[in-house]
């Protein structure tokens, strides 16, 4: 029996048990409560609060407007509906760099006010001091390296990271000191496939690709742009499973044309 059929709920463990006899793990945003009911309900393995919610629920041009009250809103949210999924919760920027105890205080509060099961912070050796200070208080951590959208302005620039060698050895590195810490996952974003599955390989720990190739361990996009609700962003990572943003304005089109010509509501819709 594969761990997707079971109704058990998904640990820090079970994600290690599923890299270890080579099933991939599947990985989703959520934002609110009735996405999340419905991507936990699907057979999700992991749901990410993701600060892409600066994105796509703000409409923010990056990550970086959004605030730790804003996270655990959206985390809190998320978690009521989840009975099956490991829920991580995005550490914003600001609540963690350059200062550990900050670092550690932040994703406290995660923990404490959404319940969730883990925290997920973006970069390498920069970032090891907080790393190692939210583990020591037994809060498990999803890395994240490659592209790091938290860190737009400093690349300039979305493309593909980690094409030239000393990138590529750097990331290699960070994703080992990432392990040896103790982070339970790594998430791998746009860069060669190559690379994806090398590190793949490297790590003990799973790790989650978007835009990273199929020889990793899983993979994560977010959930509004798999259903095609957002329509201006198209990667070639992306695989779009609906069009969904045509389906709500033609719903909502009729709707306004039955509103306007008094077919809504009819003889059976009203008291």
């Amino acid at each position: 029996m594969s761990v997707h059929s079971e109704n058990r709920k998904v640990t820090t463990h079970r994600l290690s048990e599923m890299k270890l006899r080579g099933e991939k793990i599947s990985m989703l945003t959520a934002y609110d409560y009735s996405m999340a009911q419905l991507v936990d309900e699907a057979g999700i393995d992991v749901i990410l609060v993701g600060d892409s919610a600066s994105n796509v629920m703000a409409g923010n041009e990056t990550t970086l407007p959004i605030t730790l009250d804003q996270m655990i809103y959206h985390g809190t949210s998320v978690v009521k509906a989840v009975q099956r999924a490991l829920v991580v919760v995005d550490l914003p920027f600001g609540t963690y760099q350059g200062n550990s105890r900050e670092a550690l205080s932040s994703a406290i509060r995660i923990m404490k006010e959404t319940a969730a099961d883990a925290v997920k912070l973006e970069g390498g050796k920069e970032v090891l001091e907080s790393v190692n200070r939210i583990l020591s208080a037994g809060i498990p951590i999803m890395g994240h390296l490659g592209l790091m959208p938290q860190s737009i302005h400093k690349f300039g620039t979305y493309t593909v990271r980690a094409k030239e060698e000393a990138e590529a050895e750097k990331l290699i590195s960070d994703a080992q000191l990432l392990e040896d810490a103790g982070c339970f996952a790594i998430v791998l974003e746009k860069i060669p496939a190559k690379l994806g599955k090398q590190v793949a390989e490297k790590v003990k720990i799973p790790v989650i690709g978007i835009g990273a190739g199929g020889g990793v361990d899983g993979q994560v996009l977010v959930i509004h742009d798999l259903l095609g609700i957002t329509q201006q962003f198209s990667p070639r990572f992306l695989r779009r499973y609906h069009n969904l943003a045509a389906e709500i304005k033609g719903a909502v089109g009729n709707y306004i044309t039955d509103v306007k010509s008094q077919d809504f509501p009819n003889e059976k819709e009203q008291y």
